[in-house]
């Protein structure tokens, strides 16, 4: 197992990840830009949920390009592939497995993206190793996840899981670098979280 089920997004849970919400406080745009995603690129969406980077990212690569879509949950994968179908997007394949074992070819991805997912990884050197495996060399490996908040700034409460589960980005930069990976963008990304992208040098 690659992470564990008290930290795992719970299928029933599945419209919560669709809600209109969502797009107020994690906008899709800026984190396509910065994943400076073109057409005919592959790029993995590993823990893609219902697809709410997967469908944009499927978009921007075209035709030509493939968004491979991971998730452990089936329940997930049916909705996503649903609304693929919906949209007439013909170059996503969904896959349900772990992130850590992905089964997928190496050196076979332009970009691998785990949203949300990083805190609910219990073996991430296994997961970074796994992406280092996939990726392509100029590749990279994109991470968005929750950022503690600052409790004297929120008093509101938040979205998300709880904070105790959530990583700080320092930390998060920290652990690719030990890993053998160059950060070369770490900001704070919509309201409540933090957007990194690394490469293998």
């Amino acid at each position: 197992m690659s992470h564990s089920g008290s930290r795992r997004f719970s299928p029933a849970q599945a419209h919560r990840l669709d809600a209109p919400e969502r797009q107020i406080w994690l906008p899709i745009q800026p984190v396509l830009d910065r994943m400076a995603l073109e057409p005919g690129m592959a790029v993995a969406d590993i823990g893609a949920g219902t697809g709410y980077f997967a469908l944009p990212i499927a978009r921007a690569v075209g035709p030509a390009g493939r968004l491979v879509a991971v998730d452990v949950s089936p329940e997930m994968l049916d909705r996503l592939n649903g609304k693929a179908l919906d949209a007439g997007l013909a170059n996503i394949d969904c896959i349900q497995a772990e992130s850590a074992t992905t089964g997928l070819a190496p050196a076979s991805l332009d970009r691998v993206l785990l949203a949300n997912v990083w805190h609910e990884v219990d073996d991430r050197p296994a997961t970074l190793a796994e992406a280092a495996r996939l990726l392509r060399p100029e590749g990279y490996l994109v991470l968005l996840d929750w950022a503690p908040a600052d409790p004297a700034t929120s008093s509101e409460p938040q979205p998300g899981p709880p904070m105790a589960h959530r990583l700080p980005l320092d930390a998060v930069c920290q652990e690719l670098t030990e890993h053998g990976w160059q950060v070369t963008y770490a900001r704070p990304t919509g309201l409540y979280s933090w957007l990194v992208l690394a490469h293998r040098p």
